[in-house]
């Protein structure tokens, strides 16, 4: 009996496995999806540069699309799996922040910043994030959040942070504010009316 009931049972798994193996190698069509990252990378990943210049010092303020970001860290293999991430964190905001000299000379140095070289670099690292905030369109003021300083180390003749802020709505307008303490040059202003181009995953 036991023997007859193990003999039925194996064209049915057989079944199950070929229906389910079927099923996986069925080509998902993400033609649309790859159009959209396509057109998104050629067409500028970010948005247009806002940039303001006091004196010799230029501060440029640039949204980065939150989908893109997401591809570039997670590669565009799995396209479903990158819109996942990107449904979990669409109340996200990116922006690029860059200081650079006109004569491409080194912003970090005391000239600049009264300090020596150690206590910028720690102050950027450590300190700046709480100089930005953004105003919704809603007038929601939002804090950052986080910062990450990208160390250059001399190289690049400038200086950028990512600056992170949660909690915003996917479609409203965002406008930068910083409040310079590092160089002392008072309160900056970025506004982002451009609407920013959506991977439709």
């Amino acid at each position: 009996m036991k023997v007859i009931h193990k003999i039925t049972l194996l064209p049915l798994l057989t079944s199950m496995l070929i229906c389910c193996k079927d099923k996986t190698e069925e080509p998902i069509d993400d033609s649309a999806i790859r159009y959209e990252y396509f057109r998104l990378e050629n067409n500028g990943w970010k948005s247009k540069k806002n940039t303001q210049k006091i004196n010799d010092i230029v501060f440029t303020a640039t949204e980065v699309p939150l989908p893109y970001y997401i591809l570039k860290e997670s590669g565009s293999e799995d396209l479903f799996y990158a819109d996942s991430i990107y449904q979990q964190n669409k109340r996200e905001r990116i922006i690029e922040f860059e200081y650079s000299h006109q004569e491409e000379k080194d912003l970090l140095e005391k000239e600049f910043t009264s300090m020596n070289y150690q206590e910028s670099v720690k102050y950027m690292s450590f300190s700046l994030e709480k100089d930005f905030y953004v105003v919704t369109s809603k007038q929601d003021t939002i804090a950052c959040s986080g910062l990450t300083f990208e160390r250059n180390f001399k190289i690049a003749p400038y200086h950028k942070v990512l600056l992170f802020f949660t909690n915003i709505d996917p479609d409203d307008e965002i406008q930068l504010i910083y409040q310079d303490k590092l160089f002392k040059k008072g309160t900056l202003k970025f506004k982002f009316q451009e609407k920013i181009t959506k991977l439709l995953l």
